[in-house]
């Protein structure tokens, strides 16, 4: 399924010169979407959805990395009295890629955050 997830990241723009970055990433993303799936769940059990959500979450930290982690665009810059302002999240839209996977295998993940317990929601 590794395989896959790169094909994945390939499609979704990943280039050729990150690929030594890229596979951890996309290992991980795989190891940690694996571990919180719904217990007797297989990844192959999600379908294409898992793959998808793999390369998603794996593209999500290699934008992370790759931009240095930040959290917005210089929107403004001043050098008189140095006035740098950041437009927070302004690369990245809504819930960015991690959220979206999530949502994509929401019927396959544990619950997570704030349940009622004993309450079908």
């Amino acid at each position: 399924m590794t395989q896959e997830i790169l094909a994945l990241c390939r499609a979704m723009g990943a280039a050729e010169d990150q690929e030594e970055l890229l596979l951890p990433l996309v290992l991980a993303a795989e190891e940690q979407l694996a571990r919180r799936l719904k217990e007797g769940t297989a990844p192959e059990d999600c379908g294409t959805a898992f793959p998808l959500a793999a390369a998603m979450a794996a593209m999500d930290r290699l934008s992370g990395v790759t931009s240095g982690g930040s959290a917005g665009e210089v929107t403004s810059f001043t050098a008189g009295d140095l006035t740098i302002r950041r437009q927070a999240g302004s690369g990245r839209r809504g819930k960015g890629l991690s959220g979206r996977a999530e949502e994509l295998l929401a019927p396959w993940l544990e619950d997570r955050g704030f349940v009622f317990q004993g309450v079908k929601g």
